[in-house]
């Protein structure tokens, strides 16, 4: 989980890098307990943004922001846990929707499936 977390923020500060090599930290403030909670965050000159909280090892939640090279603002949220790394953006693509006869057919299976013999 930890592993999850340092690489996501190393990609975000290289993004950030990648965009301005002369953005500067203009906030950062981080926090690490004896119980393994912690907390991050920071904030450079350029408009990116990071922060992140969680249970070292075993859980976390966090966002970050940065302005991409087309200048439209990407904003990601997630979360990171047993079910891993479920992020939340405008930017991730989406599957399409089922189409309706797709479902139809699985709730059909589903209602007359006879039961398996062992």
């Amino acid at each position: 989980m930890n592993q999850i977390c340092t690489v996501l923020l190393a990609v975000t500060l290289l993004l950030a890098g990648v965009r301005s090599q002369r953005s500067e930290v203009l906030e950062q403030d981080q926090n690490i307990e004896p119980d393994g909670t912690y907390f991050y965050r920071y904030k450079l000159s350029d408009g990116t943004e990071a922060q992140e909280q969680g249970q070292g090892g075993r859980a976390a939640t966090g966002g970050y922001k940065y302005t991409s090279p087309e200048g439209e603002v990407v904003q990601i949220t997630y979360t990171a846990d047993e079910n891993g790394y479920n992020p939340v953006g405008d930017v991730i693509p989406q599957p399409p929707p089922i189409p309706d006869a797709i479902l139809r057919a699985l709730e059909y299976i589903r209602t007359h499936a006879k039961p398996s013999r062992k």
